[in-house]
């Protein structure tokens, strides 16, 4: 079963990443060490996609 949009969210935001940037649905994050942004599409109670938890998960490898 696929996480959720706000699990994703919740495990970047724990790594340090930060919010820069909102529009609608779209959240992208940042981080210090990282040099490239992490975009979250979708409403927080909606299943994330493949392509977001592969997204989070390098970011949270990078980010250590």
């Amino acid at each position: 079963m696929p996480r959720k949009i706000r699990q994703l969210i919740r495990d970047l935001e724990r790594a340090g990443w930060v919010l820069t940037h909102q529009k609608g649905s779209h959240r992208k994050f940042e981080h210090a060490k990282v040099p490239y942004v992490i975009t979250i599409s979708g409403n927080l109670g909606d299943d994330a996609h493949h392509y977001q938890e592969r997204d989070v998960k390098k970011g949270l490898r990078d980010a250590q």
